[in-house]
């Protein structure tokens, strides 16, 4: 189903998992928010009052191994990449995000179960006219031997990503997809956090991963995939990192138009483009949604529904 209107959720649903890096039990509730407002992180379980803070690029205050969003207070949320993508690749415009704890879940290391929570919560449509940040001119930035760059595409929002990892099992890998809530659900939403055995004691030693496991995380050494259930995709480490790019680049406070190119990246690269792409307003434009001829009439319209039964997130595996 194709929208020209905003979308929000209809109610509320909620994980509950382990931070990655913190290693906490977290509760995090997706649910609806009005037109316009975006994702709104609501932190809960603070001293005193709870706190808000709009996702948008300027509200990034780390991207060291994840994707962290807070105020002039300092941090309030990491590990906010996959369930920005879920509800970005789903085609959920406005929501809030309400969380317990630190760092939002890890779950299975995909964005998974946040689709399935958007699926319980179902997806309504609203009265406002859906707008897009369209790329107008390429932007480029490069970081060491890291590249990225935004460009104009005609076919709503492609991500193109390249990785290259001195690890023989992991090696070079690319991965395209043209974004759309099928192809999201697919070939994107199911693909894990990855790493390698010997960064553990690294990662362990600044304070990371300290909740990583073979449940939540695809883990190599220097000759094998140790998880002993194998793969979901045959690429599916570059299949993570455009999900990461997806809620990455969610910050932009609308949906883009255009074509994403990643080469060697990651958060800080995915975050450097996108903060250069706003930067030079020549760059882009906002635009309105075009009409959709509608089949039957109806005030509400819930995706992630078919024949009446909520569609699965785990659909069979692609390679």
């Amino acid at each position: 189903m194709k929208f020209n209107r905003q979308t929000t959720l209809s109610s509320e649903a909620t994980v509950t998992g382990v931070g990655v890096h913190s290693n906490m039990i977290v509760n995090l509730t997706i649910g609806p928010a009005p037109a316009d407002a975006g994702y709104i992180f609501v932190r809960t379980g603070l001293d005193g009052a709870d706190r808000e803070v709009q996702a948008t690029a300027k509200a990034v205050t780390s991207t060291e191994f994840a994707t962290v969003i807070g105020d002039q207070d300092g941090p309030l949320v990491s590990t906010a990449e996959h369930v920005l993508a879920a509800l970005r690749g789903m085609g959920v415009d406005n929501a809030t995000i309400e969380i317990d704890g630190p760092e939002v879940p890890i779950m299975d290391g995909s964005a998974a179960a946040f689709v399935a929570a958007i699926d319980q919560a179902g997806i309504v449509e609203q009265a406002a006219r859906r707008r897009f940040i369209q790329v107008l001119k390429p932007v480029q930035v490069a970081i060491g031997d890291s590249f990225g760059e935004l460009r104009p595409y005609a076919g709503g929002f492609r991500a193109e990503i390249e990785i290259d990892f001195a690890n023989p099992v992991i090696g070079r890998q690319n991965f395209a997809v043209d974004l759309n809530p099928e192809s999201f659900r697919r070939e994107i939403s199911r693909a894990r956090t990855f790493g390698c055995m010997n960064d553990v004691a690294r990662l362990w030693s600044a304070g990371f991963a300290l909740g990583a496991s073979f449940e939540n995380s695809v883990v190599f050494d220097d000759t094998r995939l140790l998880n002993t259930e194998g793969l979901r995709y045959s690429d599916e480490c570059a299949r993570h990192k455009a999900l990461d790019a997806v809620g990455d680049l969610a910050l932009a406070g609308l949906p883009l138009r255009g074509l994403y190119r990643s080469v060697r990246g990651g958060h800080k690269l995915n975050h450097a483009v996108l903060t250069a792409l706003l930067a030079d307003r020549t760059a882009w434009s906002v635009v309105d949604a075009e009409p959709v001829r509608r089949r039957s009439r109806s005030a509400e319209v819930v995706t992630g529904m078919i024949g009446g039964m909520v569609a699965p997130a785990y659909g069979p595996d692609v390679s």
